[in-house]
């Protein structure tokens, strides 16, 4: 079978989902498939480059920088995906054929791409949607209701489920979602967790520690988008509340629009236990995560939507404790407290949140404890291969 799979971000890229793509490429290629990613990429000069990484097939489409940008350029540039990545790889996409459609929302802009490209191979496609967009950034107060903004964008949010066949949304939460709004009678709907391929906790030695003057912390580490939904600014009052504990340090390793902003908080407040660490490559960011202690999640109270953060399962992979502070119903918090993989609050609860950091950072047995179970966790219920086969049991082939 030959499988096309659309995503903003791929490998060396450090988002989460590029990991998560590249994860699911391997597993189908691994059951016999052949698999291409498609992905824009502001690095090439070219209008498209095709290279094989990893035996995946990858074809990288020029376009602008997106993660960085500012907020309305981003949009921007994100709102002409399908067209860039049809008109600059047009040839390709001619030239070849493909059985099934995968493509992962954010972003909610390939919708225009995988209607002509499904109409031209007359095949099926399925979304992996991860965020309920724009309806977060209504919650998270960015975005305003009724706003000519907000009325594009669920446009464009219509236009990306229409052109799936199947959605796979990342928890039961995200189901009663659309059915409140008696969407699952217009969308074949089902909950497809994230995964990962487990890997199995590498030694590192202290590199990162003694590169960045922590050899004698406790780290709370924090990576991936550093964004509104994610409110950093809640990992900031833990950190204000931990300062005269000696032993503790916030890493927050990544980009996104706030971090002009959350570094100016950082200086104002001066925090010096907080270090801000540009995005790396996988491999580095790995090797991090096997140095560091504790894995943060944090998620803006606002949001009414729920999601599974990306980033849980590369904590999970390495073994690593989770703090998570979380949007109330989010069901993340019964699934981590249920199997003992980490301690939860919400957000807002700042009281909570700072006795579990102090439990953690006092108390190595524990930290031990719940990141074996973290993996536990990662092995019984997010696995790659299950997702892989989840996917392609909807597939419609070509006669």
């Amino acid at each position: 079978m030959q499988i096309l799979l659309l995503v903003v971000y791929y490998l060396p890229s450090p988002i989460a989902s590029a990991k998560l793509i590249h994860d699911l490429a391997r597993e189908f290629r691994s059951m016999g498939h052949e698999v291409l990613v498609a992905a824009p990429d502001d690095s090439i000069l070219r209008d498209c480059e095709i290279s094989e990484e990893s035996g995946i097939k990858v074809l990288r489409v020029r376009a602008g920088e997106i993660k960085s940008a500012s907020r309305w350029l981003r949009a921007w540039r994100e709102a002409r995906l399908s067209s860039i990545m049809y008109r600059k790889g047009k040839s390709f996409f001619l030239e070849h054929s493909y059985d099934l459609i995968v493509y992962y929302s954010p972003t909610i802009f390939f919708g225009g791409l995988v209607s002509r490209l499904k109409r031209l191979y007359c095949c099926s496609s399925y979304l992996i949607l991860r965020d309920i967009f724009p309806q977060w950034a209504v919650d998270a107060g960015v975005l305003r209701r009724g706003s000519l903004a907000y009325r594009f964008l669920k446009c464009k949010e219509k236009q990306n489920y229409d052109a799936a066949t199947v959605i796979g949304v990342q928890s039961p939460a995200n189901l009663k979602y659309f059915s409140e709004r008696r969407l699952d009678r217009r969308y074949r709907l089902e909950v497809l967790y994230n995964w990962a391929a487990a890997t199995g906790t590498m030694t590192a030695g202290s590199v990162w520690r003694g590169r960045l003057g922590l050899a004698d912390k406790v780290v709370f580490f924090y990576g991936g988008n550093i964004g509104v939904a994610q409110d950093i600014d809640n990992i900031l009052r833990l950190a204000e509340r931990l300062h005269n504990e000696p032993r503790s340090h916030f890493l927050l390793v990544g980009d996104g629009t706030e971090v002009p902003r959350i570094r100016a908080l950082i200086g104002q407040k001066k925090l010096s236990n907080v270090t801000i660490h540009p995005p790396v490559d996988q491999e580095a960011y790995l090797d991090m995560l096997d140095e560091f202690d504790v894995g943060l999640i944090s998620l803006d109270r606002g949001l009414k939507t729920q999601n599974f953060p990306g980033k849980m399962l590369s904590y999970m992979d390495r073994g690593k404790p989770i703090l998570a502070s979380l949007n109330p119903g989010n069901d993340l918090g019964d699934l981590l407290e249920r199997h003992e993989a980490g301690l939860v609050s919400m957000n807002g609860d700042d009281d909570r949140l700072e006795a579990q950091a102090r439990r953690l950072l006092a108390d190595g047995e524990l930290r031990a404890r719940l990141g074996r179970n973290a993996r536990s966790l990662l092995e019984e219920r997010f696995s790659v291969k299950s997702a892989a086969r989840q996917i392609l049991s909807h597939v419609e082939t070509k006669s």
